[in-house]
């Protein structure tokens, strides 16, 4: 009986990695305020896309965000007039987001050396229009909004090397609504 058990368990287990495997997946780059690598599995008529990238990579320090979203192809319904070859979707999803920063900012401030440290976590948001060509290849436009509590630091270090740390906090992250949202993606579909 037991025999039976482990090999049910293991032909089970083998049906879910083969089912996982033959979904279609897509996986590429997208670039906005910042750049980030892009992966996308599709569940059904919907799909998962997870992204990790580098928000703000020619500023003066280096940040890094991760999101990942469930997504809702051409909700409502709502469907792109048909094209001779490719195709038009629409898509919205929701899900959760963490990333940090750290800057110098020492152009802005009176100081010899201005750091910046902030972490952020999140709920959010992915609303976009994708165009898949006839060979395995998408390009999409998105929005995607990433707000929630931020925890921040700045220390600032005076001519002489002098360290002064002049605030740590909790704020909220309004700036996700716009920084690093506006993304232009290409994938490639295999």
């Amino acid at each position: 009986m037991m025999k039976k058990s482990i090999l049910f368990v293991a032909v089970l287990a083998m049906f879910g990695v083969a089912t996982a495997v033959a979904q279609p997946r897509a996986i590429g780059g997208q670039i906005g305020n910042g750049i980030e690598f892009s992966y996308e599995h599709t569940l059904g008529n919907n799909f998962v896309s997870a992204d990790l990238g580098f928000p703000g990579w020619f500023y003066r320090g280096f940040g890094i965000e991760g999101v990942a979203t469930y997504n809702w192809l051409n909700p409502f319904g709502a469907d792109f007039p048909t094209v001779s070859q490719g195709d038009w979707n629409w898509y919205m999803g929701v899900g959760l987001g963490v990333g940090g920063n750290f800057y110098n900012y020492s152009r802005y401030s009176t100081y010899a050396s201005e750091w910046i440290n902030s972490g952020y976590v999140g709920a959010a948001g992915r609303f976009g229009v994708e165009y898949n060509f006839w060979f395995p290849l998408q390009l999409s436009v998105e929005w995607r909004p990433l707000v929630g509590p931020s925890f921040y630091s700045d220390t600032y270090y005076d001519e002489h090397g002098s360290r002064y740390v002049a605030s740590n906090g909790v704020g909220f992250n309004a700036a996700g609504l716009y920084w690093n949202s506006f993304l232009i993606g290409v994938r490639y579909k295999f």
